[in-house]
């Protein structure tokens, strides 16, 4: 533990991440489940986004929210993962104070960014299912940058807000986290300081950054549901079922997951089952996503076999 003490202040210069609840026997097994998961993330969320770079039959709005997703995973798992990694093969588990606000920062932003990605996705399928006829003059190129830009900004500027204001607070001499990474729940409890208005900025900005999101994407889908309802085509109703099928999986993964951990509080073991459902959402769904779209959808398919035929043509 590395402490400064400055004119009777306490300034923690580093945190010690407590990891996760592992048996020492048991870390080597589940050093190298991790590695493996963190490495089948990384290459699953980069073939995603290499195929649909290459093929231009991708090149539709959909797949540029579905390649911008894949990024966000393939970040969001990044930041977190590196260094579970290597505080699992250390003596002294430890992250410095800066890194640890950074790390804090990067985790928020694409975090959020999946969030308003998945929102993007909801109202791409209810353009495309409730309007087919103005679905290429309504998501028109330029709203989807526009879609994935502003979501950045709003992104960024709210990351940076609860980053300055954490490094407004002095924290005690316990500087022991009960997690795998700096958490800005864990990190409130360590503080010295008074931590009103962070609480307060958590409370006012959960609507916008998560229970609008969260609306938006349910009433999309109860809009989507509406308008099948009215077609008696049971052929057309298994196309939309099947093509929504890949997006609701993932919004189930991942809201179910954050509702697992902030509305559905344990009174027993708390710690361990918010890590564990931490680990949940930043290392499972991440990896799980590139499954869930490829094999569920049959141009993701298609574009793979004509990657490939063409490297063996070409080879």
């Amino acid at each position: 533990m590395i402490i400064m003490i400055m004119k009777n202040q306490t300034i923690i210069s580093s945190f010690i991440l407590r990891g996760l609840p592992i048996s020492p026997e048991h870390q080597h097994l589940f050093y190298a489940l991790f590695l493996a998961m963190y490495l089948t993330t990384v290459t699953g969320n980069l073939i995603i986004i290499i195929l649909i770079l290459l093929d231009s039959h991708l090149h539709t709005p959909m797949y540029f929210f579905l390649s911008n997703l894949s990024f966000s995973d393939l970040c969001f798992t990044s930041v977190t993962m590196p260094k579970l990694l290597e505080n699992m093969q250390s003596q002294v588990p430890s992250i410095s104070y800066v890194n640890c606000l950074t790390q804090m920062y990067f985790f928020m932003f694409f975090a959020n960014m999946e969030n308003f990605l998945l929102v993007a996705m909801a109202y791409d399928r209810y353009v495309a299912i409730c309007f087919p006829l103005h679905y290429t003059s309504i998501m028109s190129p330029k709203l989807c940058v526009c879609l994935v830009v502003m979501s950045c900004v709003f992104n960024m500027l709210h990351s940076m807000l609860h980053t300055l204001l954490l490094a407004r607070l002095s924290f005690c001499e316990d500087n022991i986290i009960p997690h795998f990474f700096c958490d800005i729940s864990a990190l409130l409890k360590l503080a010295c300081s008074d931590i009103f208005i962070n609480e307060l900025m958590i409370f006012v900005l959960a609507g916008p950054f998560i229970v609008i999101p969260f609306s938006l994407i349910t009433v999309s889908y109860i809009q989507i549901i509406c308008s099948i309802l009215k077609v008696s085509s049971t052929r057309v109703i298994h196309k939309v079922f099947s093509t929504c099928g890949s997006h609701l999986s993932v919004v189930s993964l991942f809201y179910g997951t954050v509702i697992g951990v902030y509305l559905c509080p344990s009174a027993n073991n708390s710690t361990v089952k918010e890590t564990v459902i931490a680990l949940m959402y930043t290392v499972v769904t991440p990896m799980l996503n590139p499954f869930i779209y490829s094999l569920r959808n049959r141009d993701m398919k298609k574009a793979l076999i004509s990657v490939l035929c063409k490297k063996k043509i070409f080879s």
